[in-house]
């Protein structure tokens, strides 16, 4: 199963794509977390329009081994929701959740409409990371990328509206990512298994 996170920037911002695969269990006596796998990483280029970034996310969500069973996850922040508009008009295909990032204390909603805090979408990241529970290839042309967006972001302090408060790195593939993870350990614990933050 895959996860495709679309994280949207503005004029300032990137819009960035991860795709996270969720390695299906076959035939396990013991229910065990699932290897989740980053297989794409994308960050368009800046002050891509929204009609562009909505044509690529359709090529990507066509691609053979998405077009069928897969998840989009929409970053539904703030210019967001016209964006999940033009998604839906698209005719994917494919379930597509939002998700508006808020800096509350816990996640709320149902079926594909939630409001999660930015901390559990970090910190669900950082520790499957850290656990070796999300895996990511070093061939990936933007990995470096990603590495480097989580290294500035645990030396930016951030304020209680969920903004940066300083300079730094972009943090764009990072949120991609975290929705993807986010999204595909939900469909997870629906089933049964360990909770994270957020879940």
């Amino acid at each position: 199963m895959f996860y495709v996170g679309l994280d949207l920037g503005q004029r300032q911002d990137f819009s960035a794509l991860a795709v996270v695969e969720r390695e299906e269990q076959r035939f396990a006596l013991v229910p065990a977390p699932r290897q989740l796998s980053v297989r794409h990483l994308e960050r368009m280029g800046l002050g891509t329009p929204y009609p562009q970034v909505v044509k690529r996310v359709c090529e990507v969500m066509g691609h053979p081994k998405l077009a069928h069973g897969s998840r989009l996850v929409v970053d539904a922040t703030g210019v967001g929701a016209p964006v999940v508009d033009m998604l839906r008009s698209a005719g994917l295909g494919v379930r597509l959740t939002t998700v508006t990032i808020t800096s509350g204390e816990r996640a709320q909603g149902e079926g594909e409409r939630w409001r999660v805090p930015r901390g559990d979408l970090l910190a669900g990241l950082e520790v499957l990371l850290e656990a070796g529970e999300v895996k990511v290839s070093k061939r990936l042309r933007e990995a470096e990328r990603l590495v480097r967006e989580l290294e500035a972001m645990r030396r930016v302090s951030f304020s209680r509206s969920g903004h940066k408060s300083g300079g730094g790195e972009h943090d764009d593939l990072v949120f991609a990512a975290a929705l993807a993870v986010w999204r595909a350990r939900r469909a997870e614990n629906l089933l049964g298994g360990t909770r994270l933050p957020g879940i």
